[in-house]
């Protein structure tokens, strides 16, 4: 690992926002033995790359990391954890100048692993559990160098939805317990934070190996003194009930902020996908959101492309869609993964048909955002800003999730200030004035 005295290490993070969240507590646990981030313009001695393997490209971007850094930093010990390296643990071994490959249910446990290759000072062999043996909950609460904490409350899937390898790749749902929850989020405030996004794999199946509920933590959450605002990163239709909907609506603290995946806005094609829910379930908790919280910012995942998607269908999904009231798409397209259910599934799209979809739906979704945004320019807002990076300008976003840019002032990072919103951006961010701080 080269003869540089000091131990740093530079972290590659592909995917969702819990391996940013994971990422963050990897960070935290090396640093306490002595490996800290490397700086800009040093060489790092280690690299971690927490990988992604929602889809095809996921894999090929985690492949095309790895051999980046390998190139850039070929004295480096190379680390690969997450998704990818759970489910294709021999693929990723195979690559010249990886070292350890860490799955699921060791990725936090990285400190063991390094420590014991710097002492041996050979190659460890690839660990990985088995999906049907990965049962550890490991707790993460960090905020990296962003100032909004991101905490995990749950991992794993019991859904099995037939086109996704989560359940292999994270294994079944399990949680932390609500009082070990609480006292992170008391943590989070006694470190000074004020907002707090909820992480998860499928957070409202929360406490189904534990006897909790969801809306019970909620609503211990909205307790903890210190904490202004909370965000629940993403649920599942199906699961967010209308007594979540309701609580969210009166409670102190959590955003007019939902993100819903829906995947496909056909009944037919979400039946093939072995979904828990049908459109009319999720019209429903649409419009009950817009009854509660008109100024909700929602969010819905759209998947496009899946095996059986037929023209038709597809036609289906986009005026559904269109029809709802909503802000933003995540689209993306369906990816073929192996051992999956979804491969047995007649009527594949082809490529080029797939991408056509994509812009479409992309082009629905940019519709529909700006629409929302621009029925609050000239409004005011309470933001919680950012730290800023660069010489650009700062940025934070509304209770009901608008992006903003305003002029950097150091003294107003971490700080829930008044913005008058502005002027919408062609990112769709909006430039704003501080009112009051």
């Amino acid at each position: 690992m080269g003869n540089n005295n000091r131990r740093t290490v530079k972290f590659v993070t592909l995917g969702c926002k819990l391996n940013f969240s994971e990422t963050a507590t990897i960070g935290e646990l090396l640093a306490k033995h002595g490996i800290v981030p490397a700086r800009d313009d040093e060489t790092p001695t280690m690299c971690v790359v927490n990988t992604c393997s929602v889809t095809e490209m996921a894999d090929k971007k985690g492949r095309q990391h790895i051999r980046s850094l390998v190139k850039k930093y070929p004295d480096a010990l190379m680390v690969v954890t997450g998704c990818y390296a759970q489910l294709k643990s021999e693929e990723i071994a195979a690559l010249p100048g990886v070292d350890i490959v860490l799955g699921s249910e060791q990725k936090l446990d990285i400190v063991d692993y390094v420590e014991k290759w710097l002492e041996t000072g050979r190659q460890e062999e690839v660990v990985v559990t088995p999906h049907t043996r990965i049962s550890k909950f490991s707790p993460s609460c960090e905020r990296g160098d962003r100032t909004r904490y991101w905490l995990k409350v749950q991992d794993g899937c019991n859904y099995y939805c037939t086109y996704c390898t989560i359940p292999m790749a994270r294994g079944r749902s399990r949680s932390g317990t609500i009082e070990s929850l609480v006292a992170q989020a008391r943590q989070v405030a006694d470190e000074g934070g004020k907002e707090i996004v909820i992480a998860g794999v499928n957070i409202g199946d929360f406490g189904t190996d534990t006897g909790e509920r969801f809306i019970d933590l909620i609503k211990a959450f909205d307790q903890v003194e210190g904490i202004e605002r909370y965000r629940i990163s993403s649920i599942e239709p199906d699961l967010l009930t209308d007594e979540i909907i309701e609580f969210c609506a009166g409670s102190r603290a959590f955003m007019p902020h939902f993100h819903i995946p829906l995947q496909c806005g056909n009944d037919e094609v979400l039946k093939l996908m072995h979904r828990h829910y049908d459109r009319a379930l999720f019209a429903h908790k649409i419009d009950k959101i817009r009854q509660l919280m008109p100024d909700s910012f929602i969010g819905v995942d759209v998947m496009v492309g899946s095996r059986g998607e037929t023209q038709e269908r597809f036609d289906d999904s986009y005026h559904f869609i269109d029809s709802l009231e909503v802000e933003h798409l995540h689209v993306f397209p369906y990816s073929e993964r192996p051992g999956t259910m979804a491969l047995r599934i007649p009527h594949i799209v082809p490529q080029r048909e797939k991408q056509r979809r994509v812009a479409r739906m992309i082009a629905l979704s940019d519709k529909k955002q700006r629409a929302f945004i621009e029925r609050y320019v000239g409004t005011v807002r309470p933001v919680l800003m950012e730290q800023p990076h660069g010489q650009g300008p700062m940025h934070g976003f509304t209770d009901n999730y608008i992006k903003v840019n305003v002029p950097p002032c150091q003294a107003l990072v971490n700080k829930v200030v008044d913005v008058k919103l502005l002027k919408i951006n062609d990112d769709l961010s909006v430039d704003a004035e501080v009112v009051t701080a």
